[in-house]
């Protein structure tokens, strides 16, 4: 994984124990501080278009800056609501408060936080923490990441993440949605993967089970930043690869895909 060589482990498990602990923070600031009714706003700038954000959104994110921005001050962050604080740091932590906002708006649990840690424009450390379903997905280097079931007493329950490494082309497991973005001509190109897409895609969740092996492939178009950064480095962990349309492994993506490298290698 690009940047991750450059930093040492010790460097890197600093970022994970401070996420990890953030995780646990923030389910707990959600039960007590913003598990309530609320509106939604529309702040998309297309009048056809339907963008939403609530309050918590901000508070969300305001939450989780002024947690970084005390453990460590000088780095950058880039959030979805608030914008961009601009340091000479390598280090740039990017922000989704809330990422599948209309799940949060109907009442879905699969709605999640999305933190990443970029060192020289590269994710190196990434959390996926889902408050209503009481785990996180968390990766503490290139080769290693867990999912953590938060106990209400007692110790946590820790898991080894790893794709599913016995799927084949037949019997693989896709999840995707493209909300209208994936044009039928390219539709078109990979006609043998739509049949397989018989399993819904879940926001962010649906990139945590790939990493569990409960799914084999997940595809997505029209993501931002702060959608791809934090899962990026928990898939690489866990076996998985991210990767354009045309099969070239980068960090702006505008098809997600998530497999493992000996199936992606094939054309479909």
């Amino acid at each position: 994984m690009l940047g991750m060589s450059q930093l040492d482990t010790k460097n890197v498990r600093v970022f994970a124990n401070f996420l990890s602990q953030l995780a646990k923070d923030m389910t707990r600031f959600y039960y007590l501080k913003l598990n309530k009714p609320f509106k939604a706003i529309n702040k998309s700038k297309d009048k056809k278009g339907y963008d939403p954000v609530t309050k918590a959104d901000r508070a969300f994110e305001k939450f989780i800056r002024s947690k970084i921005k005390k453990k460590f001050p000088n780095h950058e962050i880039i959030g979805e609501e608030l914008g961009y604080k601009k340091t000479k740091s390598d280090f740039t932590w990017v922000i989704d408060p809330i990422d599948g906002t209309r799940s949060f708006i109907v009442g879905n649990p699969t709605w999640s936080n999305l933190i990443a840690l970029n060192y020289k424009g590269n994710p190196v450390v990434g959390l996926a923490n889902f408050p209503r379903l009481s785990k996180y997905y968390l990766n503490y280097s290139n080769k290693t990441a867990y999912v953590v079931n938060i106990a209400c007493v007692g110790k946590d329950k820790k898991k080894k993440l790893s794709v599913n490494k016995k799927a084949t082309f037949k019997n693989m497991k896709v999840a995707g949605a493209f909300h209208g973005w994936l044009s039928l001509k390219k539709q078109s190109r990979i006609p043998r993967v739509l049949k397989l897409m018989q399993f819904p895609c879940f926001d962010a969740l649906s990139y945590a089970h790939f990493c569990e092996g409960k799914i084999d492939a997940v595809l997505q178009c029209q993501n931002k930043i702060w959608d791809l950064h934090a899962l990026i480095p928990i898939v690489s962990a866990a076996g998985g690869i991210a990767s354009t349309w045309n099969n070239k492994e980068q960090n702006t993506l505008v098809m997600f895909c998530f497999l493992q490298i000996k199936l992606f290698t094939k054309k479909y």
